[in-house]
């Protein structure tokens, strides 16, 4: 006994902004041009970014833009795969996959010779920052243990 009653001027179809109700929030923001930009340029140039969850934050701290355009913009990155996504202790941390390159690499327009900072050889010298290699001038760090090894003292008694 589900009647529907219609009135003049009345349409069977459901309304167009039921529908909207049915998508996911990320479908419904919009982003202004110049935000997107800014931000895509950002991720292109250092090849990651990084969010706190907190969508009431009036502008992200890197990107002169607001929070909540970041993390909806990476959330449409994620789901084309564009970007891999870690969030750990309220924060997002997203990288760029290689799709990702080559989709910001057309969408901002940059020779193929552009690459994130992510990608690019470190400048310093390779022998410094390394470790010496184990037993060189290094001293003893003491006097051996009795039975041989510094485990086996402890676990036969």
């Amino acid at each position: 006994a589900n009647v529907c009653h219609q009135t003049q001027g009345e349409s069977s179809w459901p309304r167009a902004d039921a529908f909207s109700e049915l998508l996911p929030a990320s479908y419904k923001m919009l982003i202004p041009k110049k935000n997107r930009r800014e931000v895509y340029k950002y991720l292109f140039k250092e090849g990651v970014l990084q969010a706190e969850k907190d969508f009431n934050l009036e502008q992200h701290p890197e990107v002169e833009v607001p929070n909540l355009h970041v993390i909806k913009l990476m959330q449409s990155f994620k789901s084309k795969e564009l970007v891999t996504e870690r969030f750990a202790w309220r924060h997002y941390y997203w990288f760029l996959t290689d799709k990702g390159i080559e989709y910001l690499r057309e969408y901002l327009n940059l020779p193929a010779d552009v690459v994130p900072a992510t990608l690019k050889k470190s400048a310093r010298p390779a022998g410094e920052g390394r470790r010496p290699p184990m037993g060189g001038d290094r001293p003893p760090r003491g006097p051996p243990r009795e039975g041989g090894g510094y485990r086996e003292g402890y676990r036969s008694g």
